[in-house]
């Protein structure tokens, strides 16, 4: 498994990362663990999750994810050799997150929120720490589709979110730090606060990223490339758009969009159009949808390590089988050539 270099660090993650947004309910705790035993098995020690998981959020399975991902740790005593990422929810209504507050992104709750989630991973440090998305307004999951909108309301100041975090890495219960969900200006605040006040440096930016959505180009791949805060990228079939499954308004048994109706990012007026487009493609060249798209999104030069998540462990084996993709210039031209009639249908 190729490995990359987190940020500035030297921590070296592989190339995939194991989403577990969907541990505890989509995927019960046994096909958890066997999909965790079979990335680990590839050489993929690295699992992302939230405090929030699992989606879609309610009260009654906030953290269950990491709980799982806690006991399996536990239950194979390997967390030393492992890398987890886990995030701290942005601003949000889902008073249920905080226990009856509004949440935000404050140094007490920070503080509240890491040692929950220590506490349901069973360890006592976290590699990665994230800010799932931020406290103040910005337009996020799909929101800018209507043009831009200009928030007066600031929030939480950086300053104090990123001494929270600081704090916890002094403390030795955070290794590193990153965004999520974050615009390039964000970013660049967080960078600047840092070395004005000799704070921990944000690492990785985790956004969304595929070949329906690549606004990430637009400003943060630049800054993911010159300050080295590598791209988690999630998404990268777009909730399973990619594979062509959804195409002709079909609604698989069983899959999330079946499930949950909650594909509202990948039902615009022009993605059906897109998505067709690169589900012909990925048949051209003789590769599985799904894998096409996922070898596009981890060979770009800005990404660390490419976050996917699968329902069972067939999907999972076309994934990894992604890897073995040798991705040509021919693939990158007609992908652009796509690329630049219809941009970004599912920002």
């Amino acid at each position: 498994m190729e490995k990359r270099r987190l940020g500035r660090t030297d921590l070296d993650v592989p190339a995939l990362c194991l989403g577990t947004m969907m541990f505890g309910d989509q995927i019960n705790e046994q096909d958890a663990a066997a999909q965790m035993d079979a990335c680990l098995d590839r050489g993929i020690n690295f699992f992302d999750t939230a405090e929030l998981y699992t989606v879609p959020p309610k009260p009654e399975t906030r953290g269950e994810s990491e709980r799982i991902v806690g006991r399996w740790m536990a239950a194979k005593k390997n967390r030393a050799g492992m890398i987890i990422a886990t995030k701290v929810s942005g601003r949000s209504p889902m008073t249920w997150i905080r226990d009856g507050k509004e949440t935000r992104l404050t140094r007490e709750q920070i503080v509240h929120a890491v040692d929950r989630s220590l506490e349901n991973l069973q360890t006592d440090y976290i590699d990665l720490y994230q800010l799932h998305w931020p406290d103040r307004g910005v337009q996020n999951f799909g929101g800018a589709r209507d043009g831009y909108v200009h928030y007066d309301d600031k929030g939480v100041s950086f300053e104090e979110t990123l001494g929270a975090l600081g704090e916890l890495v002094r403390a030795g219960k955070i290794r590193h730090i990153g965004v999520s969900n974050e615009t390039p200006f964000g970013v660049m605040q967080f960078l600047r606060q840092a070395e004005i006040g000799s704070q921990p440096r944000m690492v990785s930016i985790q956004n969304a990223y595929n070949l329906a959505n690549r606004t990430f180009e637009l400003g943060l791949a630049e800054i993911a490339m010159e300050e080295q805060v590598g791209l988690l990228a999630y998404s990268p079939i777009g909730q399973g758009a990619l594979t062509g499954k959804y195409l002709g308004g079909q609604l698989p048994k069983g899959s999330r969009g079946e499930l949950f109706n909650r594909m509202s990012r990948y039902e615009t007026p022009q993605a059906e159009e897109a998505i067709n487009g690169y589900v012909e493609l990925a048949n051209k060249f003789g590769v599985h949808p799904a894998a096409f798209a996922m070898q596009f999104v981890t060979t770009r030069p800005f990404v660390t390590s490419n976050i996917f998540g699968a329902h069972g462990m067939d999907q999972l084996e076309i994934i990894f089988s992604s890897l073995e993709v040798d991705w040509s210039a021919e693939m990158e031209r007609a992908v652009n050539e796509l690329h630049g009639r219809i941009q970004n249908p599912c920002p």
